[in-house]
């Protein structure tokens, strides 16, 4: 498997926009959190996230070619049930169903990384650490804030055994704890 270092020289060598890169921080964060408590594979739980959107500025006019490029990319070097999980996230192009737990998670986390930066950016000083779970919950309540985020994907954490209550505030610790590295 793929080092961090490694996957991080591709995601630099793959994306440009900072707030991808923030983005995918993000979601390794959450998901790392997730496998730690789940007990599961930490390291390729982190790296599946770090990686999902690799192939994102390439394939942004394509969607049906959206996670199919980077899981060419990356095959031999994330073992397949990473890469299932990254083309899972993208399942409504891809045909490949979120089935194992990862696959669901990743797809949880994608968009909860999204609801909870929104959240962030509407506060006073526009940082994480102004953001409690309840003012996510509130959010994810509110289907007018940040409509484009599809609250559906974020239910997909009950699938894997957290409640949503948890989850967010899961999540947002994740967050809160690489703050720095998101810029938030």
């Amino acid at each position: 498997m793929i080092s961090r270092d490694e996957a991080l020289g591709l995601l630099r060598k793959y994306l440009r926009n900072d707030k991808l890169i923030a983005h995918s921080f993000a979601v390794e964060a959450i998901l790392r959190e997730m496998a730690r408590q789940l007990h599961e594979d930490e390291e390729l739980w982190g790296l599946t996230g770090l990686l999902h959107d690799m192939d994102f500025e390439y394939t942004r006019d394509e969607p049906e070619k959206h996670t199919l490029v980077s899981a060419q990319m990356l095959e031999g070097l994330l073992p397949e049930q990473g890469i299932d999980a990254i083309k899972a996230h993208n399942y409504q192009h891809t045909n490949k169903l979120p089935i194992h737990a990862l696959d669901r998670a990743l797809i949880a986390s994608d968009a909860m990384s999204g609801l909870i930066i929104a959240t962030a950016l509407v506060m006073p000083k526009k940082t994480l650490a102004e953001v409690k779970p309840s003012s996510v919950m509130n959010k994810f309540k509110d289907h007018s804030f940040a409509s484009q985020i599809n609250r559906k994907r974020i239910e997909l954490c009950e699938d894997t055994g957290f409640t949503l209550d948890i989850y967010i505030a899961l999540s947002l610790k994740a967050m809160q704890d690489i703050a720095d590295q998101l810029s938030l």
